[in-house]
């Protein structure tokens, strides 16, 4: 009997100790998946982008974010975090980031957009091209699947496309990323329709931030450790900016 009663309160024993570790087990593996199960978040629950995928941006080959803000004529510009920045943007004004690679970024819904008046975009882009030298330009609506790339050296345009229901602009040879990412582009007056057609349009448009990380940065890829630099928000002048 004595040695029963032992015996008993041994496995007691070695039953708690077991439950205990398997209840540390499973608080660990909670702890891991909230770190790294939200949408856009890496190890140790880090966000591995700066940027939740923009709709318009540009990429300036530039290592002084102010000669970016002043060829774009911003005013009222102020430092700010990165995360202050896309909040500012919301609101009409751009966010000029500070050299990453040798490439400022410039964000937000003030740039012009293509499917309104894509003679606005191209002056704007050939003006800014002029002062800054390499100057490419992103601009991309994921509802309707219209989307334009344009990449611009001294003014001159070296390959620019643009749809938004039909096709806006079309000029220079496609690029050896284009051709690789399979973009599509059709020509002036095309008519477009069927199941195909609709399906390289949308292709097309998910693979906007692929061809700016063959050709200069993908916003969308910028690594959360960024997020202790600061930029420039600004206010847009939209008499000055076109």
């Amino acid at each position: 009997m004595p040695f029963g009663v032992v015996l008993g309160w041994g496995g007691f024993f070695v039953y708690c100790a077991w439950r205990q570790r398997r209840q540390r087990a499973l608080l660990s593996e909670g702890d891991s998946a909230e770190a790294g199960g939200g949408a856009g978040k890496g190890k140790h629950g880090e966000r591995s982008s700066v940027f939740e995928r923009p709709t318009r941006w540009l990429a300036v080959r530039c290592k002084n974010a102010r000669a970016v803000q002043a060829a774009l004529n911003l005013h009222h510009a102020v430092p700010c975090s990165w995360e202050e920045g896309q909040v500012e943007t919301s609101a009409g004004k751009l966010f000029v980031s500070r050299p990453i690679g040798g490439w400022v970024l410039v964000v937000g819904p003030g740039l012009p957009e293509p499917a309104e008046d894509v003679d606005d975009c191209y002056r704007f882009l050939r003006k800014l091209s002029r002062k800054l030298g390499n100057v490419q330009f992103y601009s991309v609506n994921r509802v309707v699947n219209h989307h334009a790339w344009a990449l611009l050296e001294d003014g001159q345009v070296y390959r620019a496309y643009a749809w938004a229901g039909e096709t806006l602009w079309n000029e220079g040879f496609v690029t050896a990323a284009e051709r690789e990412l399979g973009m599509v582009c059709f020509e002036y007056g095309s008519e477009v329709n069927g199941f195909a057609s609709r399906e390289a349009l949308a292709a097309d448009t998910e693979r906007i931030n692929q061809l700016a990380g063959r050709w200069s940065l993908d916003p969308a890829a910028i690594p959360a450790s960024s997020w202790r630099s600061q930029g420039i928000v600004g206010e847009v002048s939209q008499a000055r900016l076109y």
